[in-house]
C-alpha cells in the first residue's frame, strides 16, 4: 500500500520560511518523479515544483521560481519543498504526489498523493 505523508505545515509571517516534508512508502522511491502541489480555497490545486528521479531534474511554477527549491533524499525516501521569502498568495494546503512515468505539471500523471499539510500565510 503506497502512503505519502506531508509534514512541516504551519502559520507563517509574509516573508519567513518553512520545509515540508513527505515521506513515501510502499513504493520504489528512487524511481518515482516527485511533485508538490498546491490549493488554495476556491480555487483549483495547481502545480508548485517537480523533481525527477535518477539525475534529478527541477521544473518550478513561475511563481515560486527563485523563491522555493524542491529536493528529494532517496535514503530516506523523503521529498522536500523549501520555501523562502513566504507570500499571503502562498496560503493553501500542500500535496506531495509521485509518477513513475511522468515529470510533469498536471495533477493527472500523477499515481498516488499525500493528504496535504496547511500552510498559511499572514501578513
Amino acid at each position: 500500500q503506497v502512503q505519502l505523508v506531508e509534514s512541516g505545515g504551519g502559520l507563517v509571517q509574509a516573508g519567513g520560511s518553512l520545509r515540508l516534508s513527505c515521506a513515501a512508502s510502499g513504493l520504489t522511491f528512487s524511481a518515482y518523479h516527485m511533485a508538490w502541489f498546491r490549493q488554495a480555497p476556491g480555487k483549483e490545486r495547481e502545480f508548485v515544483a517537480v523533481i525527477t528521479w535518477g539525475v534529478p531534474n527541477t521544473n518550478y511554477a513561475d511563481s515560486v521560481k527563485g523563491r522555493f527549491t524542491v529536493s528529494r533524499d532517496n535514503a530516506k525516501n523523503t521529498v522536500y519543498l523549501q520555501m523562502n521569502s513566504l507570500e499571503s498568495e502562498d496560503t493553501a494546503v500542500y500535496y506531495c504526489a509521485a509518477s513513475s512515468s511522468y515529470s510533469s505539471t498536471s495533477r493527472g500523471r500523477y499515481t498516488y498523493w499525500g493528504q496535504g499539510t496547511q500552510v498559511t500565510i499572514s501578513s
